[in-house]
């Protein structure tokens, strides 16, 4: 069985889409520098979405 990640509707996700420049969504932003649910969903999205989310969090590592 495949282990299902949140990231899509992650509380912290979320709230750095409000409101970037708070302590949460810079904890959040920092946190998908090396968290591995983060990688695992980012890998299973089509190329076209991965380079939208590269795009709006200025995400460069993978």
């Amino acid at each position: 069985m495949e282990k299902q990640n949140n990231c899509a509707q992650c509380p912290m996700r979320l709230k750095y889409d409000r409101k970037p420049k708070s302590l949460i969504g810079r904890f959040w932003r920092w946190h998908i520098n090396f968290c591995p649910g983060w990688k695992a969903y980012f890998h299973s999205l089509p190329e076209e979405e991965q380079n939208e989310l590269r795009e709006k969090y200025h995400f460069t590592k993978y």
